[in-house]
């Protein structure tokens, strides 16, 4: 079930709207404080707030506290000539940091970037911040645990599909914990041979085995006073379990070929993608081991699981890509209906690819539904009818007026298990319609009406309730 996720606070219904229906075009979920009852986890997951006008800062505040403790921690974009900008800024932190100006009449360009940059100084700014985006519930439960669990030397098990980031998660808590004056050593346990993992992980005496031709330090040596990573625990063979175990036991190894024991003062996380339970039943790991990697475990959500989380994940490998020079990705409303039906196997991996390819693929252009990969395009939006059909329905429908045009998937006439939003499901059909019409007529709006069958002047109005221009610009 999708989640509201941006505040609006507005007393102008004029701008309410045309906030709404940028944000709407961005991917968000926005929702008027004024028709707010009551904020529920099930229902909300805050990542920005919107102010504008308000009647009096009484009404402000108790807006705004709809938010709760996400006051302090997401971004307030604040309308310029808003009479009470500056106590919106005081209410929402005590720095600058968490609020950014914009001024009206609304561009796409401008409220993106002006949700870049308060996020980036969020991120760059706040001591001890986290490097995990996204407000959903899941994600805040993972956040406040590293926290939690970050200051002591507990051995911490990280549990999660592939491409969830559980290596960032082991990277947090050595970032947060005291050690993180001290080395980093991360190994993938599935991508060495048995054979030579030992060695890997204790180092070697010079002729211990053959091409051994120098002594050579291992990991639990190079981290040493620091944390040890190790990924794909699930992977490791019975016999490196037994030594491994050894080591965590009594904090002593020995290189290979070699009789002289070590101390070793590092803290270990490991990870895996593996259901170690049912592999203990299958006697593929060790029971022993298990307690004693797992003193505090940490599961980490799949990304189907959080997908109120996609337009600010999608925001942060953006800026990404701009750091490394790149264009960036831009998703029409259509395209992130589709994104959010698509069942995400590969996780947040996953997402920062497809962002990285379509930022390719479409470089100066919104990224649409018919863009997509065909596997993310199970779930279309309206929008997906293209320039070309629509002159085509005007040959075969010639009468003026609203022409219904059928969906091209039956699968649009079915209701989703966890139902849907009605007014906003059409309204992203409806957007996408016109903006096929603007692009198939090259922005002209008279023939975009004669294409929609409507008059100019009710297209003129619908441009202006949604915010969007013939030059396919946003404005207010």
């Amino acid at each position: 079930m999708q989640k509201f996720d941006f505040l609006i606070v507005e007393s102008d219904a004029t701008r309410a709207e045309a906030v709404a229906s940028a944000l709407h075009f961005m991917g968000y979920r926005p929702q008027h404080a004024a028709e707010c009852g009551s904020v529920d986890e099930s229902t909300h997951a805050w990542q920005a707030v919107y102010v504008g006008n308000v009647e009096s800062e009484a009404a402000a505040e108790r807006q705004l506290s709809l938010l709760g403790d996400a006051v302090r921690q997401v971004p307030m974009l604040v309308a310029a000539d808003a009479p009470l900008a500056a106590r919106c800024a005081m209410m929402a932190s005590s720095s600058a940091a968490h609020m950014a100006a914009l001024e009206f009449p609304l561009r796409y360009e401008q409220v993106a970037e002006a949700l870049r940059s308060v996020q980036a100084r969020l991120a760059g700014g706040q001591s001890g911040a986290l490097r995990f985006v996204g407000q959903s519930a899941p994600m805040l439960r993972v956040n406040a645990l590293i926290r939690q669990v970050a200051p002591f030397d507990s051995t911490v098990l990280v549990l999660g599909e592939s491409g969830t980031g559980k290596e960032m998660v082991a990277r947090a808590v050595h970032e947060h914990s005291p050690r993180r004056g001290r080395p980093f050593v991360a190994i993938n346990c599935g991508a060495i041979p048995a054979e030579l993992l030992e060695s890997e992980l204790f180092g070697h005496e010079k002729g211990a085995f053959t091409g051994a031709i120098s002594a050579r330090k291992g990991r639990f040596e190079l981290a040493e006073g620091g944390t040890l990573f190790l990924d794909e625990i699930g992977d490791m063979s019975l016999a490196m379990q037994v030594k491994l175990l050894r080591v965590l036991q009594e904090r002593v190894y020995e290189r290979v070929g070699g009789s002289r024991s070590q101390r070793c003062d590092v803290r270990v996380i490991a990870a895996t993608h593996r259901n170690l339970e049912q592999a203990i039943g299958e006697g593929r790991f060790r029971e022993d081991l298990y307690y004693r990697l797992s003193v505090f475990p940490l599961e980490l959500p799949a990304l189907r699981e959080r997908l109120e989380d996609l337009p600010v994940l999608i925001e942060e490998f953006n800026q990404r890509l701009a750091r490394r020079g790149l264009d960036v990705a831009r998703f029409s409303a259509g395209a992130m209906h589709a994104l959010r039906g698509h069942a995400w196997p590969g996780n947040v991996r996953e997402l920062a690819n497809l962002v990285e390819r379509m930022a390719i693929l479409c470089p100066h252009g919104e990224v649409r539904t018919g863009d997509l990969p065909s596997k993310y395009r199970h779930a279309p939006a309206g929008e997906e009818v293209q320039g070309a059909a629509l002159l085509a329905l005007m040959e075969e429908q010639p009468a003026i007026g609203m022409v219904g045009v059928q969906p091209v998937d039956e699968a649009l006439r079915l209701l989703p298990e966890d139902g849907l939003d009605l007014k906003d499901h059409l309204a992203d059909i409806e957007v996408g319609l016109i903006r096929q019409a603007l692009d198939a007529t090259g922005g002209v709006v008279a023939h975009a009406a004669r294409l929609l069958r409507m008059q100019r002047t009710t297209l003129v109005e619908k441009l202006r309730k949604y915010g969007l221009q013939a030059n396919n610009g946003l404005a207010a």
